[in-house]
């Protein structure tokens, strides 16, 4: 793209433009380097550092329009408006559509139009691959699978047999869809595999990170709702089911047969155990561990404060006394009323 005027943006994504239309914008670019023909978002809180930078355009609150000698456009949200302007200039890919001659696709998959197969993919048998995916080199679609329209699988990216991807997805590179959940029975001396009979089901509108995995379910499904975000790095275990719009961090771990709500958060390696419930919106911070479930809305923080090692050292061996130190108040809370009572006889 050459670029786009202040016009066209505001055409295509609204808000209100404070300046000429006529400005051409080549890049988006963060506020502090931003220069010549770039755009920028600034918000409230950064506002003095939205006065001082070089870029050619701000995206601005509306509280603020006017306020800035440089063109700017207002809006409700200046970073959402900037994701949309970034997708202006870096679109996703289209499918190129063919199959590479590497490919290795099963006589019995289907295959819509247009699809992009590229080197050395694998799509095994009955597989259904929608119109418009896109199968980066190495990627692999297994038995009966089905992949939604426009989806893309970058390389190496895997959907194990008989699991669902929806349509619009992005699966990036490394991570697994599908493999065995951690299904094992313990004969005494050994331990003994428990067949994951289950699928994995994706909604639509999800991404899903690098070298992240989606174990599929042991006997019912593991389920991702429409629009989840995963980050890379994190593992969701057999039987999960993850509601609509959920993001969840890097290296988040998630064991198995948890649900969690709508619009849920998980900060960077949150912990959450097996067989819970977690409600809509709850907010869960960064280094987590979650240990029982979580019905009302709100944040939840758990994590032991940072502090120098020696006084870290100090800190949990008065932890590991707290049980008996709480048992010395309850007797010396305990003496304390008998005083009083006796006090009140004389």
């Amino acid at each position: 793209m050459n670029g786009l005027t202040l016009g066209d943006i505001v055409d295509r994504l609204g808000g209100e433009l404070c300046g000429e239309g006529s400005l051409l914008i080549e890049r988006v670019a963060a506020l502090e380097t931003a220069g010549e023909g770039d755009i920028a978002f600034v918000t409230a809180k950064h506002a003095a550092a939205g006065h001082a930078s070089s870029a050619s355009a701000l995206i601005v609150p509306v509280a603020l329009a006017g306020q800035f000698a440089a063109t700017h456009i207002a809006c409700r949200d200046p970073q959402l408006y900037f994701a949309r302007v970034a997708t202006l200039f870096h679109p996703l890919p289209t499918a190129r559509p063919g199959i590479h001659p590497s490919a290795v696709v099963s006589p019995s998959a289907s295959l819509a139009p247009g699809v992009e197969v590229g080197p050395h993919v694998v799509i095994g048998d009955h597989a259904v691959i929608g119109e418009g995916v896109i199968l980066s080199a190495g990627s692999f679609v297994g038995e009966g699978a089905r992949i939604g329209s426009a989806t893309i699988l970058y390389a190496r990216a895997v959907v194990e047999h008989h699991c669902v991807v929806g349509e619009h997805c992005i699966l990036h590179p490394g991570c697994v869809i599908g493999a065995d959940g951690f299904g094992n029975a313990f004969a005494g001396d050994h331990w003994e595999k428990i067949p994951q009979i289950g699928r994995v089901i994706i909604g639509n509108s999800v991404e899903i990170g690098a070298n992240t995995t989606v174990d599929r379910g042991a006997l019912a499904d593991t389920v991702i709702e429409d629009g989840v975000r995963l980050d890379n790095l994190i593992h969701i275990a057999h039987n999960c089911h993850i509601g609509r719009h959920t993001a969840m961090a890097a290296c988040v771990g998630v064991a198995g047969s948890t649900r969690m709500g709508a619009y849920c958060l998980v900060g960077g390696a949150g912990m959450v155990s097996g067989h819970l419930d977690i409600g809509d919106r709850v907010q869960i911070s960064g280094g987590t561990l979650v240990a029982k479930s979580i019905r009302k809305p709100g944040v939840y923080t758990a994590v032991y404060p940072l502090a120098e090692h020696k006084e870290w050292l100090t800190n949990a061996a008065r932890v590991r006394q707290l049980d008996s130190l709480f048992s010395r108040v309850k007797e010396l809370e305990r003496e304390l009323d008998e005083l009083k009572n006796s006090e009140k006889c004389k």
